[in-house]
Parts: C-alpha cells; structure tokens; sequence
C-alpha cells in the first residue's frame, strides 16, 4: 500500500491537490455523548451555569470544521461553503447526537473538517455541564456518508 502522506525518503507531506478538478464534495459525520439526568435536564432546560450549552456546541462545532487545517497537520486548509448541525436529544441515554455536514466544491474532501466539528461540539458540552457530571462519556464518532473524489462515494452501512 503506497500511504500519500510520506514522499519516497519517507518523511511526513502534504498531499499535493493542484493537478486534481474541482468537484462538489459533502461529508456527514456524527458523535454521541452519554451523561447523567442531571446534566441532561440541565441542558434542555437551558439552566446551565456557562449558558446555553447546545447552542455554544453548534458554534463551536462550525468553528472547529473551519479550522481543522490549523490543528490536523496534513489538511489542506479549504474554502467551505456550507456547515449545517443537527443536534438531537436522546432521553433513553440520557444525553445528545451531534450530526455534522460539510460541504464545498474543491480538490479535497471534507470528511477530516466535519469529524473535527463533531469531536470538538462534543466537547463542548462535555466543557459547559462537566461541574454537574464528570462522567460523562463520548463516543461513536464516525464518517457517516462521503460524496466525491477520486474514491468515489461512502455510505455506512448500519
């Protein structure tokens, strides 16, 4: 298997894109977070002492898909024309999904900006509620669908 991040002496690269077309390229990715009913409450009800915790996630998920270039060292910084969240409630964990598409016409795929924005919205409400609940668990981040580029298209199968 050739990896593409490594040149011929072996050393760490940049992938080079420039020679590729520009083609729409869309990447779906999701994450869970469990926490007690406490925290849960606290977070629907909008009573947390750091302010409204859902909210600050979905900007700091979009934040973090903007910059993942910044903090993953072989993303090519990209010009994103599109970050929608969705967060949902799930009260039998208790606890929240974050689902995250990212979208842009270019020579890379954005499947890296939208599995950061899941991570890091995460990790914001594990930021923003942890005073009532420290134990709370993240978990199941994954790609969940892929749409162009040299390798085609992805769809996990569930």
């Amino acid at each position: 298997m050739n990896l593409t991040h490594l040149d011929e002496n072996n050393r760490p690269k940049m992938v080079d894109v420039s020679i590729k077309e520009n083609t729409q390229r869309i990447a779906l990715a999701s994450g869970q977070i469990s926490m007690n009913e406490e925290a849960y409450l606290a977070i629907i009800s909008n009573k947390a002492k750091k302010g409204p915790v859902l909210q600050t996630a979905v900007i700091a998920a979009i934040m973090a898909a903007k910059k993942t270039s910044d903090i993953i060292p072989m993303c090519h910084p990209l010009l994103l024309s599109s970050i929608n969240c969705d967060i949902e409630e799930l009260a039998q964990l208790p606890g929240f999904k974050l689902s995250v598409s990212v979208k842009l016409n270019g020579k890379t795929g954005v499947e890296m900006e939208a599995l950061t924005a899941v991570s890091v919205g995460l990790l914001t409400i594990y930021d923003m509620i942890k005073a009532i609940d420290k134990s709370m668990i993240i978990s199941n981040i994954n790609l969940e669908k892929k749409v162009g580029g040299k390798s085609g298209n992805y769809e996990r199968c569930t």
